[in-house]
């Protein structure tokens, strides 16, 4: 379990700037949460990646699926293994042309769904399930293995140079396990190729912006972001902590979802009882009697794992930009899961949380949707993915959109 950083104590002051405080009569844990929907707004149906890496791809998927609704479209179900074969395809090209000083694994960012929807297409759930392996729910630890020492034997160039088979031998694996591109399909009635059936959506890809917030490079400026899974080395715009926030809440507020990337690592993330919180850390001064007395006999794990032992609202950190910006240095702050926001909630304090939708079923508390506490989606955020008229005007024309 990740050790916090001792800047945080420090943090528990309030300073000048800062977002995401817990109210300070919240002072003991409740025996558990009471959510409130505040906005939440409509979405597709909750949808299972099951034993795949491939939750980018169900959350910007689930995303643009929202959006084509909010544009007057249909309800649609898109292929997410579509885009994820695809994906893997130009992925392994790159792997190759880089000698294989790249990553090469099944994670990727929220600008691949725009990315090959723009290239390649997209194409009906029903047209491409991507399972052609025996299994009912996508499992993909085989598929995953056999590309990976498939490209590395490539890389490894053998016969000193590489031969003109190695793509055809990467889409024979693909074609086994996910099943051949269509070339065309038919749908209500209507033949498509990928290109026309994503040309046919109310939707311009256009519109859509990424978005981050990282002191190490100049605010209201792009770059590529440097997690691995960015494979396409796509650029972000950086915007200050607080007007991240006001991108998020304004975003929302106009009816637009949003694609969020962030680390689920933290021991305060519990997908299973469906919220994720930031606690402080527990401070000795603040105890008496018999509570000191156990604490001070606790090992430094079971210091640790109290901290995330909590039933219902407790006080949480302060995050500012500069803690939140060590946690990322120090890799604390990782790039895990890609999922998306879909409204705001309250607790029975008063504490301000986000609905997201996630893409692990629906068999836990909130039938696939989770809350997350402000200092938690401050604190362990890596980037958004936004409609560019939900970005308040005043940011938009510092970053020139």
């Amino acid at each position: 379990m990740k050790q916090i950083l001792a800047l945080a104590t420090a943090a528990l002051i309030a300073v000048p700037g800062t977002v995401g405080q817990t109210p300070a009569d919240t002072t003991a844990a409740d025996t558990t949460f009471v959510f409130t929907d505040v906005i939440s707004l409509p979405t597709t149906s909750v949808k299972d990646q099951n034993k795949s890496g491939t939750c980018w791809c169900f959350a910007g998927t689930s995303f643009f699926e929202d959006e084509i609704r909010r544009n007057g479209g249909d309800s649609l179900d898109i292929s997410e293994m579509y885009t994820v074969r695809r994906c893997y395809e130009d992925k392994a090209e790159k792997f190759v042309r880089m000698y294989g000083a790249m990553n090469f694994a099944p994670g990727g960012s929220i600008l691949d769904v725009p990315y090959v929807w723009e290239r390649y297409g997209a194409v009906p759930e029903e047209v491409y399930t991507g399972l052609e392996y025996g299994e009912d729910k996508h499992v993909h630890g085989e598929l995953d293995a056999a590309l990976e020492a498939y490209v590395k034997a490539v890389v490894a160039n053998p016969n000193k140079k590489i031969s003109t088979a190695w793509r055809r031998g990467l889409q024979g694996i693909l074609d086994a396990y996910l099943g051949p591109v269509p070339e065309t399909f038919e749908y209500n009635g209507r033949t498509y190729t990928p290109q026309t059936y994503a040309q046919s959506l109310p939707l311009n890809l256009g519109d859509y912006v990424p978005v981050t917030s990282f002191t190490h490079h100049p605010f209201y400026t792009s770059f590529p972001i440097e997690v691995a899974d960015n494979w396409l080395w796509g650029s972000y715009y950086n915007v200050p902590l607080d007007e991240l926030k006001a991108i998020v809440d304004n975003s929302l507020e106009q009816g637009h979802t949003l694609v969020w990337a962030a680390d689920v690592s933290e021991g305060g993330f519990k997908w299973t009882d469906g919220v994720a919180l930031m606690p402080v850390e527990r401070n000795e001064a603040d105890m008496e009697g018999t509570e000191l007395a156990r604490w001070v006999h606790l090992s430094d794990r079971e210091r640790a794992n109290s901290r995330f032992d909590f039933k219902g609202p407790v006080p949480e950190m302060v995050i500012t930009q500069e803690i939140r910006q060590e946690m990322f240095d120090r890799q604390e702050t990782t790039d895990d899961h890609g999922m998306e926001i879909v409204g705001t909630a309250t607790d029975q304090n008063g504490n301000r949380y986000y609905k997201v939708k996630n893409s692990w079923d629906t068999n836990q508390k909130y039938d696939g949707f989770f809350y997350v506490s402000e200092p938690y989606f401050l604190a362990k955020t890596i980037n958004v993915y936004v409609h560019r008229d939900a970005i308040p005007a005043a940011t938009r024309r510092r970053l020139g959109l």
